[in-house]
């Protein structure tokens, strides 16, 4: 499976894909649509490898270096260009107004503290 797409983006050289139809294994479930990739699954096959090799390593430049033969500068360098082609994914987003709002009615805040932030 890994080599197909490996092929199949070397082929279209374009990691612009729309995937419109899913399966879900041996299930009886499909699922069309236009569904965007990941945003991993969006990075280069060469990428991609560098960053599972970066996660199994622990996020250990030493081990990068050690695994890939290169410098400290270089495995930083390499890991800015990736992470620049990724989004940031806020996990704990703000409030929004009605949130806070809905706090404030259910006395979780008081009115001084939905001011702060409202202003935020």
């Amino acid at each position: 499976m890994a080599d197909d797409w490996y092929e199949l983006t070397k082929l279209i050289k374009d990691p612009s894909i729309i995937v419109e139809r899913v399966k879900i294994k041996n299930r009886n479930v499909v699922l069309e649509g236009s569904f965007e990739l990941p945003p991993l699954a969006q990075l280069s096959m060469e990428d991609q490898i560098f960053a599972i090799a970066f996660i199994r390593s622990h996020g250990s430049i030493k081990e990068m270096e050690k695994l890939y033969n290169i410098s400290y500068p270089t495995v930083k360098n390499r890991l800015n260009q990736i992470t620049s082609q990724l989004e940031f994914i806020e996990i704990n987003p703000p409030a929004s107004q009605n949130e806070i709002l809905d706090m404030l009615a259910s006395g979780e805040i008081s009115f001084d503290e939905a001011i702060g932030k409202l202003r935020d």
